[in-house]
């Protein structure tokens, strides 16, 4: 009687590993991408991991904006771009006001391989970096009121003002507590004596432009990444980098009577997470998700 036959295939190597992927390499000569490990092993959206594995495939000039990610992608629009607000969060992805030649305002996206990271200095294969991304004495240097437009100006005055060391002492108290509060919403926001003094002056800018502590704690906090893959002053440096628009005068010059209340904080009925709202309820992100399953 003939030997039972097997058509199982043979073992792998001894050194190959018994359990988990086994990686089968080709090696690829064109049309690949190349990204981080930090970026592509990234915790969180498997959405914005996706995303950003895309835009880095692109050739430069393509359109990322959430219409033409919605017509390569099956995820609708919330995805798309909640997805762009935690690649913008974390570093990856910026957008620029910068003006062209003829005097027009134009947005502009940059995406980085590695958040805050320089160009490649080969000039054939990269164009120049870009003027914002000069160090700072440089880019202030650079940026004078008859070539450039008023946020950049203000861009500018905040890199100058970083270069020197401000004694926390001479820094505006209010704007201080502020920013110590950050670590009671989220444990990460620790930042030195030195870290808070060089930010109070933008918080002072949004305080002096009507928002109240509540604000500015709510914008700093929300929708954070996973993790910081810089100190977290750099986060809320990038936060506060555009200055709100002033609140009107009152009519006539008057005060106004009720100052506006406070909303407490709240635990989210879905993710138990802190938001604040005026009655119980569930997060932004909890009734989004809602939405979709109830759409899907």
């Amino acid at each position: 009687m003939a030997d039972p036959q097997s058509n199982a295939r043979l073992c792998a190597d001894a050194g190959a590993p018994t359990s988990g992927v086994i990686h089968v390499r080709t090696r690829l000569t064109a049309d690949f991408t190349v990204i981080s490990n930090a970026l592509a092993q990234r915790r969180g959206s498997a959405v914005t991991v996706g995303v950003a594995a895309y835009i880095s495939s692109l050739p430069d000039g393509s359109s990322v904006t959430i219409t033409a990610l919605c017509e390569h992608f099956t995820e609708g629009e919330i995805l798309i771009s909640r997805a762009l607000r935690e690649l913008e969060a974390a570093g990856y992805l910026e957008r620029r006001r910068e003006r062209t030649p003829s005097g027009e305002v134009r947005i502009r996206t940059y995406f980085y391989d590695v958040p805050g990271g320089a160009p490649d200095p080969d000039p054939d294969e990269f164009p120049e970096p870009p003027e914002p991304r000069r160090p700072r004495k440089q880019a202030a240097a650079a940026v004078t009121p008859a070539s450039a437009p008023a946020e950049e100006m203000v861009a500018a005055s905040v890199h100058a003002e970083a270069e020197a060391p401000i004694p926390l002492a001479e820094a505006d108290p209010q704007a201080v507590a502020v920013l110590a509060a950050l670590r009671r919403v989220d444990p990460r926001l620790v930042l030195s004596a030195q870290e808070a003094a060089r930010l109070a002056p933008a918080v002072t800018r949004w305080l002096a432009a009507g928002l109240l502590p509540t604000h500015i704690t709510d914008h700093l906090t929300a929708r954070l990444p996973d993790h910081f893959l810089t100190r977290p002053a750099g986060i809320l440096a990038h936060r506060l980098k555009e200055t709100p628009l002033a609140l009107p005068a009152p009519v006539g010059g008057a005060e106004p009577s009720v100052r506006p209340a406070v909303v407490p904080m709240r635990n989210c009925d879905g993710c138990d997470r802190g938001i604040r709202a005026a009655e119980p309820g569930r997060c932004r992100d909890c009734r989004s998700r809602d939405q979709l399953r109830a759409a899907g």
